[in-house]
């Protein structure tokens, strides 16, 4: 490596990565996935010097192995239970399931291949590596830090003079973060002005090692492969009712603990045919991650209010839900859906890039994605058809004409 390790433990991965992680041990242990990378940004090129940078430090993930610090402090998380933990003090990175190289696209090529137990937990530290190595070895990486540092001073005291006021978030930038230093420069900035900032909080963030380190709030819940997996992993269920499996499978691994759910995998519609009273209640809130954020909010507002008119509930009060907002944020866009939703849900927000690598260079987009389950093709729909990620169009279609179907007909 040229660089210096840019994992440098096991907890240095999001949150939701543990709380999919003990469902899949529970329930999926033998399921079976596929995983591609893909930079979104037109005109990128990793260079071959890159792409073995890349591959060095993936081998050097690999090497790594849970402590028993770090395995105390999973322990301590009311919901994670002693026999997952069992299975992370034995759990190690296999550098076989990820195949690294050159392409013709942007210039590199990144799969994981193996049960979804051991891919699930590879796509976070992947993309931070992935990124890290891009910023210091495309541009003057001295230069960028200073850049985000500058930036960063900034946004703290915009919070502390109140020019912005976002009640509760989070910062969410790990896997396209500057660097390790950078994000770590945010969260003990932000959250070490909790307290001065005018109507703002800081209460952690999705990088597990941060918040142990920090001792700040490990925050998250779940991601869309946990709904494409299970709702289109087994070729027995219609995948139109990917969020009915989901739901199910999630409650029953926690009951009405960590119920933030994700909304858009298959689009917010289908959602809300299986949110019905019964899960309405069992989830604490809801989370935007693509289209109008706006006609999101109000689609949920109105959702929990009609089992709340209904029942009389005040479980499915939208006034205790929470609609937690997680789509290329900045503090502006933030303080505004703050403001006009504030008094009649809770609000929260998870604050990635605009957070963890704002510098006057454009940040990457890059993603990885499973895109087969079982041998079986999975896509995620989203709000956003740019967001849709499939090795297979065709059955991109069968699955639009089964939510198109249910839709039309529910």
């Amino acid at each position: 490596m040229k660089l210096n390790p840019i994992i440098s433990s096991l907890l240095e991965t999001d949150l939701y990565k543990f709380s999919m992680g003990q469902a899949i041990y529970h329930q999926y242990p033998s399921y079976k996935t596929n995983w591609t990378f893909k930079c979104r940004n037109p005109g990128i090129a990793f260079s071959p010097a890159m792409v073995e940078e890349i591959r060095e430090q993936v081998k050097h993930y690999c090497s790594l192995r849970f402590t028993d610090e770090e395995l105390s402090y999973l322990g301590s998380i009311d919901w994670l239970h002693e026999d997952y933990i069992d299975h992370l003090q034995i759990w190690r990175p296999r550098f076989e399931d990820i195949t690294i190289s050159e392409n013709a696209d942007c210039g590199l090529s990144i799969e994981a291949y193996g049960t979804w137990l051991n891919t699930s937990m590879y796509e976070i530290p992947l993309l931070a590596i992935v990124n890290e190595v891009y910023f210091r070895m495309a541009y003057n990486y001295d230069e960028l830090f200073s850049q985000y540092k500058t930036k960063l001073s900034q946004k703290v005291d915009w919070l502390l003079t109140g020019k912005y006021n976002i009640g509760i978030f989070s910062e969410f930038g790990l896997r396209r973060r500057l660097s390790a230093e950078a994000q770590e420069l945010a969260v003990r900035s932000l959250c070490e002005n909790n307290g001065k900032y005018k109507d703002s909080k800081c209460v952690g963030t999705s990088n597990v090692y941060l918040a142990m380190k920090y001792g700040v709030t490990p925050v998250g819940t779940m991601a869309h492969e946990f709904v494409m997996c299970v709702g289109q992993g087994n070729p027995m269920y219609n995948p139109a009712y990917s969020n009915k499996l989901a739901m199910e499978a999630w409650t029953k691994e926690y009951g009405v603990l960590n119920g933030t759910y994700l909304t858009d995998t298959i689009g917010d519609k289908a959602t809300m045919l299986d949110m019905g009273y019964t899960y309405s209640i069992c989830f604490s809130g809801v989370r935007h991650d693509s289209g109008d954020p706006y006609a999101w909010g109000e689609a949920w507002v109105e959702h929990f209010s009609k089992f709340y008119e209904k029942y009389k509930d005040e479980r499915v009060n939208p006034k205790t839900k929470t609609l937690l907002f997680s789509d290329s944020l900045d503090f502006e866009r933030a303080s505004a859906l703050y403001s006009h939703f504030k008094d009649r849900a809770k609000v929260a927000f998870g604050i990635g890039t605009y957070i963890a690598n704002d510098t006057d260079v454009p940040p990457l987009n890059i993603v990885m994605k499973v895109t087969e389950c079982n041998g079986r093709p999975v896509a995620k729909l989203s709000n956003d058809l740019g967001k849709t990620m499939c090795k297979d169009g065709e059955y991109v279609d069968y699955l639009k004409k089964t939510i198109d179907w249910r839709l039309n007909h529910e």
